[in-house]
């Protein structure tokens, strides 16, 4: 099924390569005018502002709430109908230590509040956190994609490889655009896309 988009696109491929060039024009918009400081650290409200920022100009549904059931293989995330209390209770998460800012990450993952572009949306949200919280980021160049994937699908009930992995690419070199633009890059790649460079666009 091809998502409704703003751009009338209903072709599934071009699709892909139009939101993923558009929303990693914006990503980088975010970095360079400072716009990511107006995200709030570690609310839904602030993931929202950062998944509307990236995907406001392909989906009319950008950061808002799904009003549909989501599955990704065999896990099946939030039910709509508990979704609005999962990000209250999120909301409410402590986020001081490492461990706790991934388990608030965790269960962002979780609840999955969007149609399309959680991932990521979500890795900018927790790196937000991250260097709010610890003046740290994770070098996202560091976290091999299998090894993310695969601890995140195992994550629900056992957070402790995803921790382990994101911890050992932590760095503190938070203001570093080089940084941000490769681990957009790389975010992406997570998801399969790859045709555009962020910093080249």
């Amino acid at each position: 099924m091809i998502l409704e988009n703003k751009l009338g696109i209903s072709d599934q491929i071009e699709l892909a390569k139009a939101e993923e060039k558009i929303s990693k024009q914006k990503a980088k918009k975010l970095f360079d005018t400072g716009d990511i400081e107006n995200a709030e650290i570690g609310t839904f409200k602030g993931l929202a502002y950062i998944h509307h920022y990236l995907f406001s100009d392909v989906y009319a549904f950008a950061g808002k709430p799904r009003e549909v059931n989501i599955a990704k293989g065999n896990f099946r995330f939030a039910p709509v109908i508990y979704l609005e209390q999962a990000l209250k209770q999120i909301d409410k998460m402590p986020q001081s230590h490492f461990s706790q800012i991934i388990e608030k990450y965790v269960e962002m993952n979780v609840a999955h509040p969007f149609c399309e572009g959680n991932g990521r949306a979500t890795r900018i949200w927790l790196d937000r956190i991250l260097k709010t919280e610890r003046q740290q980021v994770i070098d996202w160049n560091q976290v091999d994609k299998e090894a993310y994937l695969s601890a995140m699908q195992r994550s629900p009930v056992d957070d402790t490889e995803i921790k382990q992995r994101l911890e050992k690419a932590l760095t503190d070199h938070i203001h570093d655009r080089e940084l941000f633009m490769k681990g957009i890059d790389v975010s992406y790649f997570y998801e399969g896309y790859s045709e555009f460079k962020t910093e080249e666009l």
